[in-house]
């Protein structure tokens, strides 16, 4: 074996070398991978139909290759790779959270859910520890 030749050590080879490499492909899936649906808007004489694309995180690793969702957010933790997918991800979540100002949002919602966003408010009442008391006055003593 030659100096120049590389020690595979077990594994499927990366399928890209470089962030730049999968930033390519990246932005041609948004140009010309995206998948499209057409949608009828309206009603009676009022119909028109109205094409949207559907950007999906599973419809980008299809596009990229990889076997499954896993292996994508895999290259996240490969140096170099983390501000890239990172990107990727924010871009589709972007598009999730608009549809949620217009028209069926549900599917928008539970990718979202998917994406760690919480539909509920969390408030925290404590006082860091220390410990809240009440006092409660007898009738008596409380002035009109």
């Amino acid at each position: 074996m030659s100096e120049d030749e590389e020690i595979n050590e077990g594994g499927r080879p990366p399928l890209f070398e470089t962030p730049e490499q999968l930033q390519e492909m990246i932005e041609e899936y948004f140009i010309e991978g995206v998948d499209k649906r057409t949608f009828v808007c309206g009603s009676g004489p009022n119909k028109y139909p109205v094409t949207v694309e559907i950007p999906t995180i599973t419809g980008l690793c299809f596009y990229l290759g990889f076997e499954s969702r896993q292996s994508f957010y895999d290259y996240e933790k490969r140096q170099g790779f983390s501000y890239t997918i990172k990107k990727a991800r924010l871009r589709i979540e972007k598009l999730y959270e608009e549809q949620l100002q217009y028209g069926n949002s549900t599917g928008a919602i539970f990718a979202l859910k998917n994406m760690d966003w919480k539909d509920k408010s969390e408030i925290d009442h404590s006082t860091l520890g220390e410990k809240i008391e009440f006092f409660i006055l007898p009738a008596s003593k409380i002035k009109e």
